[in-house]
């Protein structure tokens, strides 16, 4: 099965700048083959606040997501120091 992408719009206006280049590049290649095809198997599920969510590690950095459906929804690509506060302040 494949599931279908969708991005919180603050991903590309707040998260994305503040990332280098090269560690984007692998970023996007952890969503585009792990979070496609099987995203319950590569990624961790969060606790507490965060229940329902899941995250997927990529160095220091984490991807918050939740599946619904055939969709997974990205909430947030930040660094590991600030990713769960920013996702709760988005409104989860």
């Amino acid at each position: 099965m494949t599931y279908r992408l969708i991005y919180h719009h603050a991903i590309a206006e707040d998260d994305l700048p503040g990332i280098p280049a090269n560690v984007k590049a692998r970023i996007a290649h952890a969503i585009e083959t792990r979070l496609v095809t099987s995203p319950e198997m590569y990624g961790t599920p969060l606790k507490k606040t965060l229940k329902g969510y899941w995250k997927l590690r990529v160095g220091d950095y984490r991807v918050v997501y939740r599946v619904v459906g055939e969709e997974v929804r990205i909430l947030a690509i930040r660094h590991r120091r600030s990713i769960y506060k920013e996702v709760v302040s988005r409104g989860i």
